[in-house]
C-alpha cells in the first residue's frame, strides 16, 4: 500500500454504531458533491517476517504461530460494521497490502476473498492485488491465491543484488527474488515489481542493472522508489552511507530513459507501465477517489453528498482484534475541512505526471477551482505547472520540486 499523508490532525472520537455515523454525515454540510468517486477497498495484513530498517508501515515481526483466524474473524466484523457507510456502492479495486500478506494460508486468503464476495458488489472487472514478499513464495500457494480471485500481484523485490538485499535487511536473497518473478509470471498475467534506487552505497551502473534485470521480466508494471530515512525507522537511527543527491539524479535520469525506450510510460511519480497496465487501485489514490480500509492501522476516505470523511484504525493487531470484537475498529475519525480540502486534493493529484482535469477538483470536493485559484497562479508564475482549460499538470521543474509544490497549497483554501 502507498501510503497517503494528510493534512491536519484527527481527533479522537468516541465509539458509536457505523449506522449512527452514517446518518450523521449524511446530513446537510458545507460541500456539495454532485456524485460520488469511485470507491476501493484496502485490506491490512500486518505481519511480516522481518522488520526491515526503511519501513515506516504499520508492520509487526511475526513471533510463533499467528492468530489467523481471529484475525479474519475481525476483517469481516470490521467490513460488515462499515457497511452503512459505503451502502448500495460498487468496490472496484481491491489491494491487500502489509506487512506481508503473502504469509497468509491459502485457505486463510480464500475464506477472506470469499468474505469480501458476501459482503460487498464487485466490480466485474475489479482488478484484486495482493503484495508478496520473494522469500514467501511457494509456486502451489499461489496458484491457490489466483484461484481464489487473486489477479494482479505487487512483488518487493526492491534490488537483484544480493548485497543491496543485505544492506536493506530483505529476507530474500537475489536468486529467491528471480525465482519469485518466474512464479508470478507462471501464474499471473498482470503484476508489479517494486524497486528501490539511491541505496547504501549503491552506483549509478548497479543502478542500472537492477533496472534492466527488471525490464528483462517484461513485468506490465514497475514501481521505482527512492530510498528515504523515514522517523522512527532503523536506518533513521543508525543511516547508511547513502549516493549523493547528484548520483541520485543521474539514477533519476537513467530510470527515465531506461523505462521510456522499453515502453513503460510514467504516469506518477514512482510508477511506470505498459499501454494499459496503470494500477488502477492506485490511481484512484491519485485522483483524490474514496476506499474503505479495513484491518489493523488501515485509514479509509469516505465521501458522502456535503463531506468528506477520514478514518483510522487502532494499529496493533491484538488491540484492533478486539475493538472489532467490541463493535468499533475506527480509533480516530475526522471530516476533512474546507480549509484543507484544496491541499488534500493537489497532494494526490500532483503525483499524476499527466495532470487532472480542473473539472475533476469540483467533482472530488465539492467546491470550485476558484478556491485554489491564487496559487495556481502563483505556481504557474514559478513555472511549476502548466494549465489550461483542459489540464492541470506539474512541469518536469515541478515534478523536480513535486514536494515544494504540493506545500504551496497547504493554506490555499
Amino acid at each position: 500500500m502507498i501510503p497517503i499523508k494528510v493534512a491536519g490532525s484527527a481527533v479522537k472520537t468516541e465509539p458509536r454504531s457505523p449506522a449512527a455515523s452514517a446518518l450523521q454525515y449524511l446530513q446537510p454540510g458545507a460541500l456539495n458533491l454532485a456524485a460520488l468517486p469511485p470507491l476501493s477497498l484496502y485490506i491490512h495484513y500486518p505481519w511480516c517476517v522481518k522488520k526491515c530498517p526503511y519501513c515506516d508501515f504499520n508492520s509487526h515481526e511475526a513471533r510463533g504461530e499467528l492468530p489467523e483466524k481471529e484475525y479474519l474473524d475481525a476483517l469481516r466484523l470490521d467490513l460488515e460494521q462499515s457497511l452503512p457507510l459505503i451502502w448500495g456502492r460498487k468496490i472496484y479495486t481491491i489491494f491487500i497490502g502489509g506487512g506481508t500478506p503473502s504469509l497468509m494460508s491459502a485457505k486463510g486468503l480464500d475464506r477472506l476473498m470469499s468474505d469480501v464476495r458476501t459482503l460487498l458488489p464487485l466490480d466485474v472487472d475489479a482488478e484484486v492485488t495482493m503484495e508478496a514478499n520473494p522469500g514467501t513464495f511457494e509456486a502451489e500457494k499461489f496458484k491457490s491465491f489466483r484461484a481464489s480471485g487473486i489477479n494482479r500481484l505487487s512483488i518487493g523485490i526492491q534490488s537483484f543484488s544480493g548485497k543491496h538485499l543485505k544492506a536493506l535487511g530483505r529476507i530474500h536473497d537475489d536468486n529467491e527474488a528471480r525465482r519469485a518473478v518466474e512464479i508470478a509470471h507462471a501464474n499471473f498475467d498482470n503484476f508489479n515489481l517494486d524497486l528501490m534506487y539511491a541505496l547504501p552505497s549503491q552506483t549509478l551502473e548497479e543502478a542500472r542493472h537492477d533496472l534492466e534485470t527488471a525490464l528483462s521480466f517484461a513485468p506490465p508494471h514497475l514501481s521505482l522508489y527512492h530510498l528515504t530515512m523515514e522517523p522512527n525507522t532503523l536506518f533513521a537511527k543508525y543511516p547508511p552511507a547513502l549516493p549523493d543527491d547528484d548520483a541520485s539524479a543521474d539514477m533519476q535520469d537513467m530510470i527515465a530513459l531506461e523505462t521510456a525506450a522499453a515502453g513503460y510510460g510514467h504516469y506518477e511519480v514512482s510508477a511506470y507501465a505498459q499501454p494499459g497496465r496503470r494500477a488502477k487501485h492506485n490511481v484512484n489514490y491519485w485522483e483524490f477517489g474514496d476506499y474503505l480500509g479495513i484491518g489493523a492501522g488501515a485509514h479509509s476516505k469516505i465521501s458522502f453528498p456535503h463531506r468528506v470523511l477520514r478514518q483510522a484504525r487502532y494499529k496493533q493487531p491484538k488491540a484492533f482484534i478486539e475493538a472489532a470484537r467490541a463493535g468499533n475498529p475506527v480509533q480516530e475519525e475526522r471530516e476533512i475541512g474546507r480549509a484543507d480540502m484544496g491541499f488534500e486534493f493537489m497532494l494526490n493529484t500532483l503525483r499524476l505526471t499527466g495532470g487532472f482535469s480542473p473539472n475533476l477538483f469540483g467533482e472530488r470536493t465539492g467546491m470550485g477551482i476558484n478556491a485554489i485559484e491564487q496559487t495556481l497562479n502563483a505556481a504557474e508564475a514559478k513555472g511549476l505547472i502548466y494549465r489550461d482549460h483542459k489540464i492541470i499538470r506539474p512541469t518536469e521543474l515541478g515534478q523536480r520540486f513535486l514536494n515544494d509544490l504540493q506545500e504551496m497549497f497547504l493554506s490555499a483554501t
